[in-house]
């Protein structure tokens, strides 16, 4: 199974990123899986606190960790945005490979304080830790976000982030935001360049599903490893399910109905691989695998 730190470091050495798949069910992880095989490419599943919520921290993570290691692609399994310390710890103890500690709407002392114990805790247990910088957005309406600062990253606080927290790989605010469905994020790219000068650590852009293809290329070459992608799956998936059901009406085979849906899902997957520059690059993160172990 992949680690967060390899498969970040390999990206950022080999010029490329990683897609980070915000998933929801058995069948998209399926679908992305089968994706990241075809494209032969490096893939981060991740699941959010309400999916953990609602299908239980210790299954999901069995599932999801026997998933990857079936997987002929490296699979890294990601514990998304988690804002209690405590609960980012119980991830790391059911066996989550990689996690996220979001401190951002906490001052910056205390994000670099409990983003350092989450690491400590984390990286005793062989695990790996990302945290955030700034405060990237939600779109507005959307329902248990809205506590959520709109805030970009500052260079100083980046650097003291950086040196303080202990974290493998750190998110920015550079005018991303998440769960976008009308228009494109205006991504500043000259404040991603100077964050990029003063962090060690590889860098994450979130709400890819509102960055244009181009910023995100621009991005990637300018140093961005990780991207993480949500919506535009999410919303392949129901567009999907709605239009198999209008014209099938008196489909009831649960299986069949997301078997329709699968190939779109993966095709859309597919295409993120491609912008990002993945495709073709499972062997990178292997060999660099073998050479620290």
């Amino acid at each position: 199974m992949a680690e967060l730190n390899r498969l970040l470091e390999a990206a950022r050495e080999g010029g490329y990123a990683v897609p980070c798949f915000n998933v929801f069910g058995i069948e998209d992880v399926q679908a992305l899986v089968a994706a990241a095989e075809a494209e032969d490419a490096p893939v981060i599943l991740a699941v959010n606190r309400e999916m953990v919520a609602f299908a239980g921290r210790q299954p999901l993570a069995d599932y999801l960790v026997g998933v990857a290691a079936e997987a002929s692609v490296p699979v890294c399994v990601h514990l998304d945005h988690c804002e209690v310390v405590d609960e980012v710890k119980r991830a790391v103890d059911a066996g989550f490979p990689s996690v996220m500690f979001d401190g951002s709407q906490r001052s910056l002392e205390e994000n670099c304080r409990c983003t350092r114990e989450v690491a400590d805790y984390a990286h005793a247990a062989g695990a790996g830790v990302e945290g955030e910088i700034g405060s990237v957005p939600y779109r507005a309406g959307s329902v248990g976000r809205e506590h959520v600062q709109d805030r970009l990253a500052t260079v100083d606080d980046a650097a003291r982030f950086s040196a303080e927290s202990g974290a493998d790989a750190i998110a920015v605010a550079v005018g991303n935001c998440h769960r976008l469905i009308e228009g494109h994020a205006i991504i500043d790219h000259e404040l991603f360049a100077e964050l990029r000068d003063v962090v060690a650590q590889p860098l994450v852009i979130h709400g890819a599903s509102g960055i244009r293809g181009e910023d995100q290329q621009r991005l990637t070459r300018a140093g961005a490893a990780k991207f993480n992608i949500g919506t535009s799956i999410r919303r392949v998936l129901t567009d999907g399910l709605r239009e198999v059901l209008a014209e099938q009406p008196d489909l009831h085979d649960r299986l069949r109905l997301f078997q329709a849906v699968m190939p779109r899902v993966e095709a859309r997957a597919r295409d993120h691989f491609q912008v990002l520059g993945a495709s073709g690059h499972a062997v990178d993160s292997i060999s660099r695998e073998s050479e620290t172990s």
